[in-house]
């Protein structure tokens, strides 16, 4: 990605509506149909139920009839959502059709890496593909809306849902947001196989307090516009058509009850014509948070704040219409739910055409292959001393240990409820296939990743004994992570440590394969293996994936997009951090020596552990050493109009191919509100053979360098700016330039 963020807001800027301008035609359809509804079939329209049974009941057959409904989530089997779908467009009165919705969020029969893991790939293109596959699959089924891609910057691995997140950057979290909104929505959303993207969660909810999922958000508004608000913002401009609000309160208003997040910016600003839904019972929940003082108050709130349909929850049918009848509220208001709501069905095309026959979805060749594809790019290599890494065809036996080597559920990670096991192929399943059984000694260790039970580990070190190389399978499983899967520690859970100890008493060479879904401390694990390949929760061809990595039938190329701390003691920790005042000496570490008089080592550190993070944001390693050279600027000037270009060359020095994310980050070195010590403002994949050197160059405008001031103006200010062509956040080469006043 040699664009940078700013020349994607470029784009938005230009925009009247992310949706484009109004089709004339549908607007005209949402008319009269609107004009011909009653009070009762405009709030069924703004209601969503789970409830939605297999087999589909006389009474909510006729409560379709009634216009009850207008969207179900996560409800019916194919043939009931078909079925429910026939009497909506010919037993209704007005005809409306329903919408189903499902959380399809990484993949839908064919499960795909977590998104965290998929950011890690840093190739938009592949995530794009996934995402189409992922629509073409859910609407085989009469899925046609999926509450995807979440992008909630996170930078707190204790939350369990930074599972679903592309990380803790803006830029890199836009990209990735965009991708998925193409995938899912195809060129046209009339396409039958396209589904309707949601956004989520809309907005702040990665920064919950201490990591506990639902917990209060504290932002100000200059960081709330600077990194939480972006990645929605460039999704949109991608043709996202919904957006789901969040279940947190934001400086003490709760996002589902909150206009200045969708009233002032989404709707004002942004010129959204889109959905706005509710999470789930995320109204009612108002009330809980001592925002409303029961569901009716809360029902008023959230349509007052512009949220259209109510995701669950009931208090919109219950109350609304007391509330309109009494004066409380404007009928405007409802029209103008409803026609979000109409518009949105017909631009899928729901109400034209047959509808769609049941269908099966099926896991094909194209999506193994295409899931294989994008866990093998976004496996991150964290250590590989020695070039233990990769290991020769000619080793002669292996010992698969530990309790997610074969384990097809916890492999799929979290949000994978239409994946099903018996499509996973396993890592333990993988290398037997091929090495052969005769070469592969198998013991799980533990039972599970929570396990506490030691009795596995004899087998488990009578297996290391016998093989060359020891292949340990470790990290969380799939119910550890994802919403409301919180954790105050972030070690590696059971006794998984004790488990690395007892195989590294066998003196063999160690290799560590981690499927988690979040960052995890496990510096004494690191310290007694010789690899580690950090895998996510990789999806259904994980296993083929990990083991062409392990082998060398494939180049490991991932790259963190969140940084990994040493202890959960530094959370939050996140590359793009002010400076402070103090800032920390390279490697300052210890008890400071001086008094208050005379402070040395007076500096913004800790005592007990390095203050840098384990593994810091955009790192990974390869098998290859790919060098960086002569940084060079196209003017050591840029003016306000201006393009400024950066280049350096990147070079292999390997033997073999290989592909290098290379990244390009700023600094203001002054402004008038502290900007982080770098900013991530484009990357590249760039593929290099042996001995190849190519040149990278990305283009840097004011717009670009922008940021909100103090009076919340999005400004770009003249100053000396650093900037870094890196293989990650830490590291990198170096230049600098003047951006000048217009005037000069």
């Amino acid at each position: 990605m040699g664009r940078t963020l700013g020349a994607l807001i470029v784009l938005l800027f230009a925009m009247k509506s992310f949706a484009g301008p109004p089709d004339a035609s549908i607007e005209q359809r949402v008319d009269a149909v609107l004009s011909r509804m009653t009070l009762d079939e405009k709030l069924g329209q703004m209601s969503q139920s789970t409830s939605l049974a297999t087999p589909l009941s006389d009474p909510m057959k006729e409560e379709i009839r009634r216009g009850r409904w207008g969207s179900f989530l996560n409800a019916g089997s194919p043939a009931d959502r078909a079925e429910a779908q026939r009497i909506a467009r010919s037993e209704s009165r007005l005809k409306i059709p329903l919408l189903f919705g499902r959380d399809v969020v990484h993949g839908y029969r064919t499960i795909f890496p977590i998104p965290l893991g998929q950011a890690a790939s840093w190739d938009p293109a592949l995530i794009e593909q996934a995402a189409r596959t992922a629509a073409r699959e859910a609407s085989a089924e009469g899925i046609r809306w999926t509450f995807a891609p979440m992008l909630d910057i996170a930078r707190d691995p204790r939350w369990g849902r930074i599972a679903e997140s592309p990380g803790e950057d803006p830029y890199i979290a836009g990209i990735v947001g965009a991708a998925m909104v193409r995938g899912f929505q195809s060129a046209s959303l009339r396409d039958p196989s396209a589904i309707a993207s949601c956004l989520k969660h809309f907005a702040g909810y990665g920064g919950a307090e201490a990591g506990r999922d639902y917990n209060p958000v504290w932002l100000p508004e200059g960081l709330l516009r600077d990194v939480y608000l972006p990645p929605f913002r460039v999704s949109l401009a991608a043709g996202a058509v919904s957006v789901m609000t969040a279940f947190n309160t934001l400086n003490g208003v709760p996002a589902t009850g909150n206009p200045f997040l969708l009233r002032q910016i989404l709707r004002g600003e942004w010129k959204f014509d889109g959905v706005v839904v509710s999470d789930y019972e995320a109204i009612s929940n108002m009330v809980a948070h001592g925002y409303a003082a029961n569901d009716r108050e809360a029902a008023s709130e959230a349509l007052r704040a512009g949220v259209d349909m109510e995701m669950v929850s009931t208090s919109y049918h219950d109350h609304l219409k007391s509330l309109i009848a009494s004066g409380d509220l404007p009928m405007k208001l409802v029209d103008e739910a409803v026609r979000n709501i109409l518009r949105l069905k017909l631009r899928l095309g729901l109400f034209d055409g047959p509808v769609s026959p049941v269908a099966q979805a099926v896991v094909t060749t194209e999506s193994r292959e295409l899931a294989h594809r994008l866990a093998t790019e976004s496996a991150v290599l964290l250590k590989n001393e020695g070039h233990l890494l990769p290991l020769a065809d000619s080793v002669r036996s292996v010992a698969v240990i530990g309790p997610l080597a074969d384990s097809p559920i916890d492999q799929m990670g979290s949000w994978a409820m239409d994946g099903r096991p018996e499509y996973v192929n396993t890592p333990l399943a993988a290398i037997r296939q091929m090495l052969g059984s005769g070469r592969v000694f198998y013991a799980s260790g533990l039972q599970n990743s929570r396990s506490t039970d030691t009795s596995g580990f004899a087998a488990a070190l009578e297996v290391a004994r016998r093989a060359n190389v020891i292949l340990l399978f470790l990290g969380e499983e799939e119910i550890l992570s994802g919403e409301a899967r919180s954790r105050a520690f972030l070690d590696l859970p059971g006794a998984q440590e004790a488990l690395t100890s007892e195989i590294a008493r066998s003196g063999k060479p160690v290799v560590a394969i981690i499927q988690a879904g979040r960052p995890l401390t496990f510096h004494k694990t690191e310290a007694q293996v010789g690899a580690v390949l950090w895998a996510w929760h990789p999806g259904i061809m994980g296993g083929p994936a990990i083991a062409d990595l392990l082998f060398g039938r494939a180049i490991p190329s991932g790259k963190l997009t969140v940084t990994f701390p040493r202890t959960v003691g530094q959370v939050p920790i996140y590359y793009a951090h002010l400076n402070t005042g103090r800032p920390p000496a390279i490697n300052e570490l210890g008890i400071p020596v001086g008094t208050p008089a005379e402070p040395t080592g007076y500096t913004s550190k800790y005592i007990d552990v390095d203050f840098t993070p384990e593994y810091p944001f955009g790192f990974g390693l390869s098998y290859i050493d790919f060098a960086y050279s002569n940084i060079r600027l196209s003017a050591t000037t840029l003016r306000e109009a201006g393009v400024l270009t950066v280049s350096a060359d990147i070079t292999n020095r390997g033997r073999l191919p290989g592909v290098e994310v290379v990244q390009f980050y700023v600094h203001p070195v002054a402004a008038s509100v502290a900007q982080p010590i770098r900013l991530l403002k484009g990357f590249r994949r760039v593929p290099l053979q042996p001995g190849e050197t190519q040149t990278v160059t990305f283009t840097i405008t004011a717009r670009d360098l922008a940021f909100y001031n103090q009076q919340m103006q999005l400004v770009s200010e003249p100053g000396r700016y650093q900037v870094w062509i890196a293989p990650d956040s830490v590291r990198g080469i170096e230049s600098e330039f003047t951006m000048l006043r217009q005037r000069q």
